[in-house]
């Protein structure tokens, strides 16, 4: 576990970029471990790891909804594990954006931001492909990032992904880390930002979540 990677020091607010951080074993991060560190030193980034502020899994939704709704940007940096993040920051994302806040009904906290996912998986990309053994193309395991994104009013941007993390070299990982500072300091002057479109809000119907029956007094 990393000790000291909790910075929520202010620097400077223009873009407000809160990278959520969840690796269950840093000591063996070849990829998301030089990421996260380097997140830490970029000026106006807040960095969050989620394994070590709550490695008993429970999560001051209330402290973590006010963190997400500062920043403009929502970083997740994670390692893909059994195609879908880590089973804490999933549980982030079940408490944190909640009905009523991040989606539905007066759940408006998110929107207009933006969502941009930061994973690494074990197998090379030739392996997320119809003829390897993951099947389908990587792409094909986005879909909830990008819907989740999209029942908050928020756009996801594209991902950045390293492939084949267990054997990448030392020059790729070291090439990757500085392709992700690079577009962290640069937040949001990338040059395909204008060719994104924005994404409004899916609206959830009440009656699709009506409210709990009144509890009969004993």
């Amino acid at each position: 576990m990393l000790t000291g990677m909790d910075e929520f020091a202010t620097r400077r607010p223009a873009e407000g970029i809160y990278v959520l951080a969840a690796h269950p074993n840093w000591r063996e991060s070849r990829v998301n471990r030089p990421l996260f560190e380097r997140a830490r030193g970029v000026p106006g980034v807040k960095v969050q790891d989620l394994y070590a502020r709550y490695p008993d899994y429970d999560i001051d939704v209330a402290a973590e909804q006010a963190r997400a709704q500062a920043a403009q940007l929502l970083v997740l940096l994670h390692p893909v594990q059994w195609y879908s993040m880590p089973a804490l920051l999933k549980l982030w994302v079940d408490d944190v954006l909640a009905y009523g806040w991040a989606y539905g009904p007066g759940g408006t906290a998110l929107q207009g931001k933006d969502l941009w996912l930061v994973a690494s998986t074990g197998g090379p990309e030739a392996s997320y492909h119809p003829q390897g053994y993951n099947r389908y193309f990587f792409d094909a395991f986005l879909p909830p990032y990008e819907q989740t994104a999209a029942l908050c009013g928020m756009r996801f941007l594209p991902p950045l992904v390293l492939h084949g993390s267990h054997r990448a070299s030392k020059e790729e990982v070291q090439s990757h880390v500085e392709v992700f500072a690079d577009r962290l300091a640069t937040y949001p002057d990338w040059p395909e930002m204008d060719d994104l479109p924005t994404c409004a809000a899916c609206a959830v119907p009440i009656s699709d979540r009506p409210a709990p029956e009144p509890q009969e007094a004993a």
